[in-house]
């Protein structure tokens, strides 16, 4: 399907060096960001949905870098069916999973770990719940776990692996197993903090040098975070990614941001939700992390998406994340809630206030376009100026196209 969005406000890079693009307009074919900036009158007569965006704010969809999935739209820490499909409502359109840890009787042995690995990275290939991505399969760092078990496991492509949960006498003993994960192009991501669930333990600052993983989860805490001194030896001594989560410390995630940008460092930054946990099911998670770290922080809020969009593409090597030809063309449109202050997205959250999300697009698919039901509605409001969908009907003044 070719969809074009017209009439854009702000179109956001994800880009955080340079976060705005010239022009107003962006076209989508075959699942792919076709061009960026401006259209051509060939591409509005070939395009299925042409979309004016009233000047709303337009962006790459955002990718939650920390989620609790098990297997399907299901958590059975919160006992809670469609999770995922409603963060889609919250504009997140990919996740990545922290390891499958909350699954019922979950295996510590190496086969067990790996077959767990395997199954949830399988069963998530081509399911997309609501049409979110989810990028499943981290393997739960155990005793036991050897250079052939991550060797075998990258042949079948499985790439992220989660330190925090094992039965390691000391944090650090599992540096040796985090090597070899590194040596066959694993992402490893570590618990940062104090503990969060019973089965993990407190990692330091001093263990998270000694291990150096690529991502520092939660490094703000998850829940409990690490000293200031700890956090600053992190952000300046080590070259690991930086994640932010919403459930953890806020504190601590405001003075991140502020030494991500002391140091230049601001690449590193990633925002995530560390959900569903105790603190539950959060579908506006991110956008709210997004939100607080534009008003708390003196970094501009077009430079705070980033990470949660081009920044996690960088550190993880996803397609999508970016507002580039031939990226995937995962979308959202956003705006100033109704009765907001601010007259548009991005001031709307250097103030404080979450914005509205006004459309979902996912690879290459329209999810939803009018309003989110997680949000208030937008001040603006989507035009539909070209339906030529399979199938579309307008409900309450929202547009749904498939």
């Amino acid at each position: 399907m070719k969809i074009v969005l017209v009439n854009i406000g702000a179109l956001i890079s994800g880009n955080w060096r340079e976060p705005f693009i010239k022009g107003d307009a962006v076209v989508v074919d075959g699942g792919k960001i076709s061009s960026v900036g401006q259209v051509s009158d060939a591409d509005i007569d070939d395009a299925k949905l042409v979309v004016d965006v009233d000047g709303m704010t337009v962006l790459p969809g955002l990718i939650d870098s920390h989620v609790h999935i098990t297997f399907g739209d299901y958590t059975p820490r919160q006992k809670t069916v469609g999770f995922l499909e409603s963060y889609l409502h919250g504009a997140i359109t990919s996740c990545i999973s922290a390891s499958e840890i909350h699954v019922p009787g979950r295996p510590a042995d190496p086969a067990g770990i790996c077959a767990l690995a395997l199954a949830a990275q399988r069963c998530f290939a081509d399911f997309r719940p609501g049409g979110m991505r989810v990028y499943a399969g981290s393997v739960i760092m155990e005793p036991g776990l050897e250079e052939h078990h991550f060797e075998n496991l990258a042949a079948e492509g499985v790439w992220h692996a989660k330190v925090g949960f094992g039965a390691f006498e000391k944090p650090a003993d599992v540096t040796p197993i985090v090597r070899n994960a590194q040596k066959h192009g694993f992402k490893v991501m570590c618990h940062t903090g104090g503990a969060s669930i019973p089965g993990s333990q407190p990692i330091t600052a001093d263990d998270l040098v000694t291990m150096a993983p690529d991502i520092a989860g939660h490094v703000n805490g998850g829940p409990v975070a690490l000293s200031d001194d700890g956090l600053e030896r992190i952000v300046s001594e080590t070259s690991m990614a930086l994640q932010i989560a919403q459930a953890g410390n806020i504190r601590s995630s405001a003075l991140v941001v502020n030494l991500a940008e002391k140091y230049d460092q601001y690449d590193r930054v990633m925002i995530s939700s560390d959900t569903p946990t105790g603190t539950g099911v959060m579908p506006l998670g991110v956008i709210k992390s997004l939100t607080e770290m534009a008003t708390l922080t003196d970094v501009e809020p077009e430079r705070i998406l980033a990470a949660s969009t081009g920044n996690c593409t960088r550190v993880y090597g996803l397609s999508a994340g970016l507002m580039e030809a031939g990226m995937d063309a995962d979308i959202a449109i956003i705006d100033a809630a109704q009765g907001c202050t601010q007259p548009d997205a991005l001031s709307a959250m250097k103030n404080g206030d979450i914005p509205a999300v006004a459309g979902v697009i996912s690879n290459g698919m329209p999810r939803f376009l009018g309003k989110s039901r997680n949000t208030p509605p937008p001040t603006r409001a989507l035009k539909i100026v070209k339906n030529e969908c399979i199938a579309s009907f307008v409900e309450e003044g929202v547009h749904h196209c498939c």
